[in-house]
């Protein structure tokens, strides 16, 4: 099972459901985990995975 790499919570259980749309590949939808890490998730079929995840203040980008 996939963990927020920020706090920790089940990427299976979203907290809030901010907007769900039908794209290209499918389903599009827009989640925040417990933390406030908003995601974007792809859903195909009964498949939904994480694509990419916001960082939360705090945790800044790597610099090259």
């Amino acid at each position: 099972m996939q963990c927020c790499p920020f706090c920790g919570w089940p990427d299976d259980d979203p907290v809030t459901t901010v907007s769900r749309h039908r794209s290209a590949s499918g389903v599009t939808v827009w989640t925040r985990c417990i933390c406030g890490s908003l995601q974007t998730r792809i859903l195909r079929g009964a498949v939904m995975e994480v694509c990419a995840r916001s960082r939360l203040s705090g945790h800044p980008a790597a610099t090259l």
